[in-house]
């Protein structure tokens, strides 16, 4: 279509912006208490060991946090073999990382990200059409196609808002709706989640079959990255197919990325089931690395589950910049 893309899609397009800034701009006031939980370390200590005087016993605090940092397992004779794990110290890093900096720096990375997209807008501001409007329409893209993106970008609103609530809601909703609400908002947007999660993949599926010619490399696309796609400079429209390279950038962003965050769901619905982690580290070792590769099945769910967040916020954060792309 010449000129700016319909009235109801960018009305659409806005609407999903506001939605996701609305919790990343309170998620900005979690920056310090994060970074505070981060360093308030394990609760509680460990058992004394002092005698008579209150003087040390045959060991020392050091030597029992040494212990437990070794872990403890066991055997059972159950087939669930994992249960016979007593002490695993990885998951206190587990913890520590998650609440902290994870938090930290993925409520930063969208903070920032708004501030940067406004400060585009400030210096460059709408981006219009030079020459004004043709007054000729044309069919760009098919009703298939426009049922997969639509589905793709409902899908990860619905996805991004409720993985935020779980990331952020104790300290944002939590104080403001009450444990009771919050609790059930928080069980709901939990299923909910998990079903979308489905409709993700699909569409996932479904964008990539319909567009994933007319998103392969091409010459013109080095001549569209060499002028900044016309974005800093009015009166520049670099030549470009169905899709330019900004474009095409986005796509195999969110494929790829949708492919990684859909394994890492999948292994946390089913817990305990793959080793993704293991197979991909044992591939990596192939090209030089030393990464381990004898990983337990709960190491394996918490990597799972901070790669998962890791990928969440990645996407959050090219979706958002797609966002404002699209409707401005």
């Amino acid at each position: 279509m010449n000129g700016r893309a319909p009235w109801t899609t960018v009305i659409a397009y806005r609407i999903g912006f506001l939605l996701l800034t609305a919790m990343i701009i309170g998620a900005a006031q979690l920056i310090l208490a994060t970074s505070a939980n981060a360093q308030a370390g394990p609760t509680g200590a460990p058992p004394s060991t002092t005698g008579p005087g209150q003087h040390l016993g045959t060991r020392s605090d050091s030597d029992i946090w040494r212990q437990i940092r070794g872990g403890v397992e066991g055997n059972v004779s159950i087939p669930d073999k994992k249960a016979g794990v007593y002490i695993q110290s990885a998951g206190e890093t587990w913890r520590n990382v998650r609440n902290g900096p994870f938090k930290s720096y993925s409520a930063l990375a969208m903070v920032l990200t708004i501030i940067g997209l406004g400060f585009f807008f400030l210096l460059r501001g709408p981006i219009k059409i030079d020459s004004g409007r043709s007054g000729k329409t044309i069919t760009r893209f098919a009703d298939f196609e426009r049922t997969g993106h639509w589905l793709l970008a409902v899908s990860f609103i619905i996805l991004a808002l409720t993985g935020l609530n779980l990331m952020y809601g104790k300290f944002l909703l939590l104080p403001l709706i009450g444990p009771e609400a919050f609790a059930t908002l928080t069980q709901f947007g939990k299923t909910i989640h998990n079903y979308v999660a489905f409709a993700f993949m699909v569409s996932l599926v479904m964008v990539l079959v319909v567009w994933v010619r007319d998103n392969l490399p091409s010459r013109l696309d080095l001549v569209w990255l060499s002028k900044g796609g016309g974005m800093f400079t009015r009166g520049v429209h670099p030549p470009a197919r169905k899709f330019n390279a900004g474009q095409k950038i986005l796509f195999w962003l969110i494929i790829l990325g949708g492919i990684s965050i859909s394994m890492s769901g999948i292994a946390m619905m089913w817990p305990f089931e793959f080793s993704f982690f293991s197979s991909t580290f044992a591939f990596l070792n192939n090209f030089g690395f030393n990464l381990p590769t004898d990983l337990k099945p709960v190491n394996e769910m918490q990597l799972n589950t901070l790669w998962h967040g890791i990928m969440a916020m990645f996407m959050i954060v090219v979706v958002i910049a797609h966002i404002y792309l699209g409707s401005m």
